[in-house]
C-alpha cells in the first residue's frame, strides 16, 4: 500500500522549484501533478527533475481532478486566494505561500471554509516561525524573563527581487500590497511575541509612503503601530523598496528586561538581553558570555539576518505541514491561526486610507463595503 502524501504542485518558479526539489527528495511524498505558467517550460522542468510527462497539468481544474491529497501553492500572489478556495472546496489539504489572498473577500471565504472543514490541514508559509532565534525568543518571553511586554519593535526592510520574471511584484494587480508581499513577516513575529506574553492585538494605526527606488504601484513603505491587550504596543518599520542590506531589527522591552537583535551588526554583537532575574538586570551579550548556559546563545545558532529565504526555515516548514497531514493535527500556521496576522495587514491598509486608528477585530460587513 502506498501511503505517501500525494501532492498537486502549483507554481514551479524560483522558490517553487526549490520547494518542489525538496519534496522530491522525500520518501513520504508523491508529486502527482505540476501546474506551471507555461506548459512547454514545465515539461522541460519535469524532464530535468525526473518526473514523468504525465505530471504536467494543463489547468488548475486538471490538477484538482487528479488523485491528490494536498495542493501546494507557490504561484504569484494574485492566484493564491482563488486557488486556495478551490482547493479547500475540493477537500484538499493546503500549503500556501503568503499571502493567502490579495482580497479581503477571499480571506473571509478561506476562514469560512477552514472553519467548516476542520479535517483539512492548512499551512500559511510564515516561515520565520521556525527560525531558531525566534523560537528561543518566544521561550524567553513565555518564561517571564522580560516581565509584561510594554514596547516591541520589529522591522522588515528588504530589497525584494523584482528582476526578470519577478517584475510582477511591482504591480498591485499581481502583488496586492507591500504588507502581504513581505512586511507581514515582521507582523507575524510581533503577533507571536505578544502571544507568548498572553496578549492579543486590539487596534492598528498606519501610514504609508510612495516608492523611491523602484516602480512599485502600491506604496512600499509602511509605518505600523499596533496596540495589544494589557497595554503593550508594537511598531514596525516596513519597506520593500529598501535599496541596501536587510533589516529585521528586534527590540523587545518589558517591565523586567529587554532583548535586542540587530541583523546589521557583526556576529558577536547581533544579540543582547537583560533581565532582572539574571545578574540583577545587567545587560548580557550572549555571544561573548558562556556564564548562562540556559539563556546564552550558541554561536552556531541560525539567525534571521539574511534576506535569503532559503535560510529562514524552509525545511522545517515542509516537515511541519507534512507531519500535520499525517497526524491530522492543526498546524501552528493554519489559515485559522494565521488570520490575526492577515487581519492586521487589512487594518493597516484601512488606517492608512482613512488616517484613523482601526479597532480589532475588524467588522467584516464594513470591510467588505469599503474594499468592494
Amino acid at each position: 500500500m502506498d501511503d505517501r502524501i500525494r501532492i498537486g504542485f502549483v507554481g514551479p518558479g524560483w522558490i517553487g522549484r526549490v520547494q518542489l526539489e525538496k519534496l522530491l527528495r522525500r520518501t513520504d511524498v508523491l508529486i502527482a501533478g505540476v501546474l506551471g505558467r507555461d506548459f512547454e517550460q514545465t515539461a522541460s522542468l519535469l524532464q530535468e527533475l525526473g518526473l514523468p510527462a504525465t505530471c504536467n497539468c494543463r489547468s488548475y481544474v486538471d490538477l484538482l481532478e487528479r488523485e491528490i491529497d494536498a495542493v501546494w501553492l507557490a504561484s504569484p500572489n494574485q492566484h493564491h486566494g482563488p486557488q486556495a478556495i478551490a482547493a479547500l472546496k475540493a477537500d484538499k489539504h493546503l500549503f500556501c505561500e503568503k499571502p493567502t489572498a490579495i482580497s479581503y473577500r477571499d480571506d473571509l471565504e478561506l476562514q469560512r471554509l477552514a472553519s467548516e472543514k476542520p479535517h483539512l490541514i492548512s499551512f500559511v508559509d510564515f516561515v520565520l516561525y521556525f527560525n531558531p532565534m525566534e523560537q528561543k525568543l518566544l521561550e524567553m518571553v513565555d518564561a517571564g524573563l522580560f516581565g509584561d511586554l510594554t514596547q516591541v519593535q520589529v522591522n522588515y526592510r528588504h530589497p525584494i527581487n523584482t528582476s526578470g520574471g519577478r517584475a510582477w511584484k511591482l504591480t498591485k494587480e499581481a502583488m496586492g500590497d507591500a504588507i502581504s508581499m513581505g512586511i507581514s513577516h515582521a507582523l507575524s513575529l510581533i503577533v507571536w511575541i505578544f502571544a507568548a506574553n498572553g496578549q492579543h492585538p486590539t487596534s492598528v494605526f498606519a501610514i504609508s509612503d510612495r516608492a523611491r527606488v523602484r516602480e512599485f504601484e502600491p506604496n512600499p513603505i509602511w509605518n505600523i503601530l499596533i496596540q495589544f491587550s494589557g497595554g503593550g504596543t508594537a511598531f514596525c518599520f516596513g519597506n520593500i523598496d529598501f535599496n541596501h542590506g536587510y533589516d529585521l531589527y528586534h527590540n523587545v522591552t518589558g517591565t523586567t528586561g529587554s532583548f535586542v537583535f540587530d541583523s546589521a551588526q557583526p556576529q558577536q554583537q547581533k544579540i543582547r538581553f537583560a533581565s532582572q532575574r539574571i545578574e540583577d538586570g545587567k545587560t548580557i551579550w550572549p555571544f561573548v558570555s558562556d556564564a548562562h548556559p540556559d539563556f546564552g546563545w550558541d554561536q552556531k545558532l541560525t539567525l534571521p539576518d539574511s534576506g535569503d529565504v532559503l535560510t529562514h526555515g524552509l525545511d522545517d516548514a515542509i516537515e511541519c505541514f507534512l507531519a500535520s497531514v499525517k497526524t491530522k493535527q492543526e498546524s501552528p500556521l493554519s489559515i485559522r491561526k494565521s488570520f490575526t496576522i492577515t487581519e492586521i495587514g487589512w487594518a493597516a491598509q484601512l488606517s492608512a486610507s482613512t488616517g484613523k486608528q482601526v479597532s480589532l477585530p475588524l467588522d467584516p460587513s464594513l470591510m467588505l463595503e469599503i474594499t468592494s
